[in-house]
Parts: structure tokens; C-alpha cells; sequence
């Protein structure tokens, strides 16, 4: 009798870790491969290819159904909208609370998520390790068990670390090593990644715990920058210096690296931590990997090197044409006892009051919001409050308005998302089409959006402030009185 394979949803599967963890999942499960672009690949044996934006929880929910296990290996450092205004570490948190949602909608048995290694002193750290324990909690909010893999520098020739590590090799004559690179970390080869996540899979005993991995051997970056140099060839002179500051060396490996500044800047912010797997935390089998630093260079760049010759031989660059549409999140904090369905009522009505008379907004049927001014008949923006609503999410449909481009299939909307356990509520506008000339929103309505959304957090601050001043009768003392 054969047994059944199980489902497994792998979230981030054309990425770098994900095309790789992918090949080898399927030897021995059926895969659910989610992408934006799903549509455009072709399924295989034990592999279904499904469309979707992790950004949509109705598109999460539908990518996740019939998945028994799900993989998380996303991470938002990249603009995703031709304008994206707003934090990554706030776009990570909408992804990852639509993949948790959809787990437990889905009835998901465990989620596998790959994160960072958390240095001991938690309390200041970088914007990207923040981020990542920020990311975990939220996945396991709803109930889901998770097993988290931490790992420092993975090293492979693509993802984002090493990449910018051989760049700065290769193309510095000179190598001047701030502080920071005496720190300690563990680099682990990009194959003994592959093999921690997929032995992790079904494993009951590593639920709802975060399992650090590494190579055979720690070391210092500027270890790591001297061992892949002399694999390269390569024999620069080094000198430490104490001056270089974090702020001074990202700007300096952006421009030396030619790697964007949303990938470099929170990368190099980490390296001032040590981050070295806890033996404490480390599980036999899956976190000790074989692979040493020097042979895992060489593989990285020997399998670099082919894919660059693969790429002049094809000679071609499928470029898609760009959508000219906007996505911004802001995070604002809300009164305590207050959800996200109120703040999405206090700001249509705030927005009306604060305005006047230059802005008005009226309420049709319950659920339509038109934002007009006074000498227009038509409204600035139409916005249909979706019938799908809980405290915690509510969300408005771009549905029409002089100031949006709707189509029957648009799905422009704005969206307000309180973060689980806590009181703070990310406002996000998503796929927003403007019907603006781009050179002129940009300039304009787009820096406008900013600045309500400024005022809003002070509306919002105000009445905290009020709450606490003025507390309720029933909570007031009354002081007593002799008679």
C-alpha cells in the first residue's frame, strides 16, 4: 500500500532559497508553488504552480487551500508597486499576517519559516532582526505551531549577503575593514539550508520552536572577506579602521557592491551583532552543517559563473511592462480598545472634519464613502467598505473617483490591519492606480497621502492623550468625605 504524499505550500518559491528548496521537496512531496506569477509556469510532476499576491489575504487563502504544511520565505526589502511609500519591516508584517490567517483558515498543521540568528542582547536590535522576531511572533498568532530555522550569512551565489561580499572582493583594490567586520558570524553553505528546512517538515517535535543553524566554523567577516579573496585570486592589501561608522559603511557598500540600498542599508546594519548559532538551540541532524566556508564559496561562485554564461548563450531579457501603481503602509498606534474596524470609521470621519471646508466625505448605503470638494458634483474618490470585515481588518475598495483609474477588474483598495497582540494598526493602500499624470501625482497627491497620514497619527496621539486625562466616571475615585 502506497502512502500518501503530503501537500506542502511553499511561499516564495521562484526566489533564491525557495527555486532550490523546491527541486528538492518534490522528491518526496506534492508542492503547491506560490508566486505573483504563477499563471506563467508550467505545473510538472508533483508540482502545482498557483498565482499569488501575498499582499491579497483572499489571494493567500486560495493559494493555501489543500496544503497540509507551509514554507515561509519571504521577505519585502524590495519596492513591490512602481511607488512604494512605507517601511519593509511594515510591508513584512502585511504579508506575514495574511500567511498566518490563511494557515489557520486552511487548517495548516505547521509553518517552516527561515529567519535570522538573534544575537543574546534583543533589546537594540537592527531594523531587519527586529523585523524578522516581529515576522515569527505574527506567524504563530493565530494558533499555527511554526518551527523557525535561524541562520546568519547563507552562502550561495545569489540571495542578498554574499553577493555583496564577493562584489566588494572583486572590485576593491584596497580593502579598508571597519570595526564591525571583527564581529563574529556563522556563514552556512546554501545546500545545508535546503537540508534544515526540508528535514524540519512534519517534524512534531520542532513545533512552535527556533532552531539556530550553521556551518562547521565561525568566524569574523574579515575571515570571511580573506578566505574568499585568496579563492579568488585575489591578494589586496586590508587595513583596519577603527572611523568607518555603519551609517558611513552601507553607503559605502551600496556604492561599491552596486546592490540596491533597500538590500544593503538593514543588512549591514545587523553586522555590528554577533551572530553565532546557541548551541542551546541547535538540533542534531538538522542545524550542524558539512558544507565548510571555502567550499561553499567555491561552489557559489562556480554555479555564478555558469549562470552568467547560460544568460549570454540565451541572449534574451523578458522585461514585463511596468504597472504604474502605488502601494504605502503606515504604521500608527490606537487609543487602547480601539480595533482597526474603528480606526477605518474614525478616519473617514476625521478626514471629513479635519478638511472643512475644503473636504468633505458623506456615507451612501452604509458602506460608500464619497471624498469630494464642495464645487464638484463628482467625489475625489469613491471607497466601498468590503462586506468581509472583523476587528482586526477592515478594508475600502478603490471603486471609483476623478482621482483613481478603475477598471472592472481593479483592485486598488485601502486597508486597516491591527497587529496582532498589540495596539497598533498598519493603514496600507494597495494597487492604487492614480488618474493623475505620474510626473504630477508623484509630486503632488502622493506627498499629500503622506502628510494626512501624518496628521492622523497626531489626531490619534490626541486622543490617547484625552483618554488618559479624562478617564470614565465609573473608573474615576471619589474621594471620601467625613459627615
Amino acid at each position: 500500500m502506497t502512502q500518501t504524499r503530503k501537500r506542502l505550500a511553499l511561499a516564495g518559491a521562484t526566489g533564491y532559497i525557495g527555486h532550490n528548496l523546491l527541486n528538492e521537496l518534490k522528491k518526496k512531496y506534492d508542492v503547491i508553488a506560490l508566486s505573483r506569477n504563477g499563471d506563467d509556469k508550467d505545473d510538472e510532476s508533483h508540482v502545482e504552480w498557483r498565482s499569488c499576491d501575498l499582499f491579497s489575504l483572499n489571494d493567500t487563502i486560495d493559494g493555501l487551500k489543500g496544503a497540509d504544511i507551509a514554507i515561509y520565505l519571504v521577505h519585502s526589502m524590495m519596492p513591490s508597486a512602481k511607488l512604494t511609500q512605507g517601511s519593509f519591516e511594515d510591508m513584512d508584517l502585511i504579508l506575514v499576517d495574511n500567511y498566518a490567517r490563511a494557515a489557520k483558515e486552511n487548517g495548516i498543521q505547521q509553518i517552516v519559516y527561515l529567519s535570522g540568528i538573534i544575537p543574546e542582547e534583543t533589546e537594540d536590535l537592527s531594523r531587519h532582526l527586529k523585523s524578522r522576531l516581529e515576522v515569527e511572533r505574527v506567524l504563530g498568532a493565530y494558533g499555527t505551531p511554526v518551527t523557525t530555522i535561524r541562520a546568519a550569512l547563507i552562502v550561495g551565489p545569489k540571495g542578498s549577503s554574499f553577493p555583496i561580499l564577493s562584489k566588494l572582493v572583486k572590485r576593491l583594490p584596497v580593502m579598508l575593514l571597519p570595526e564591525w567586520t571583527r564581529n563574529q558570524t556563522h556563514p552556512v553553505a546554501l545546500p545545508d539550508v535546503i537540508h534544515a528546512l526540508g528535514a524540519s517538515v512534519g517534524r512534531e517535535d520542532l513545533k512552535d520552536r527556533a532552531i539556530d543553524i550553521g556551518g562547521p566554523e565561525s568566524m569574523t567577516y574579515k575571515e570571511m572577506i580573506l578566505k574568499t579573496a585568496e579563492v579568488m585570486g585575489k591578494h589586496q592589501p586590508t587595513f583596519d579602521i577603527p572611523l568607518m561608522t555603519v551609517k558611513l559603511s552601507r553607503l559605502w557598500v551600496t556604492l561599491v557592491s552596486g546592490e540596491p540600498k533597500e538590500t544593503v542599508y538593514p543588512l549591514v546594519e545587523s553586522m555590528v551583532h554577533e551572530m553565532v548559532a546557541d548551541p542551546d538551540k541547535m538540533v542534531h541532524g538538522i542545524s550542524d552543517g558539512k558544507i565548510t566556508f571555502e567550499e561553499s564559496v567555491r561552489m557559489a561562485l562556480k554555479e555564478e559563473q555558469e549562470e552568467k554564461d547560460q544568460k549570454k548563450q540565451s541572449g534574451r531579457s523578458s522585461q514585463k511592462e511596468e504597472a504604474l501603481d502605488v502601494r504605502s503602509v503606515q504604521r500608527v498606534r490606537l487609543p487602547e480598545g480601539r480595533d482597526a474596524n474603528w480606526a477605518a470609521d474614525n478616519y473617514v470621519s476625521w478626514l471629513s472634519s479635519f478638511a472643512k471646508p475644503f473636504l468633505t466625505s458623506s456615507i451612501a448605503n452604509e458602506t460608500i464613502v464619497r471624498i469630494q470638494v464642495p464645487f464638484l458634483d463628482s467625489p475625489l474618490l469613491e471607497l466601498t467598505k468590503e462586506p468581509f470585515q472583523d476587528a482586526e481588518q477592515a478594508t475600502y475598495r478603490i471603486s471609483g473617483g476623478l482621482f483613481a483609474q478603475v477598471q472592472e477588474d481593479s483592485k486598488g483598495r485601502i486597508e486597516f490591519r491591527q497587529i496582532p497582540g498589540s495596539q497598533e494598526c498598519l493603514i496600507a493602500i494597495h494597487e492604487y492606480v492614480p488618474a493623475l499624470p505620474w510626473i504630477i501625482y508623484k509630486s503632488t497627491q502622493a506627498n499629500i497621502h503622506l502628510l494626512v497620514m501624518y496628521l492622523f497619527k497626531l489626531h490619534l496621539l490626541r486622543l490617547m492623550q484625552t483618554t488618559e486625562q479624562s478617564p470614565d466616571e465609573s473608573e474615576m475615585i471619589v474621594p471620601e468625605t467625613n459627615g
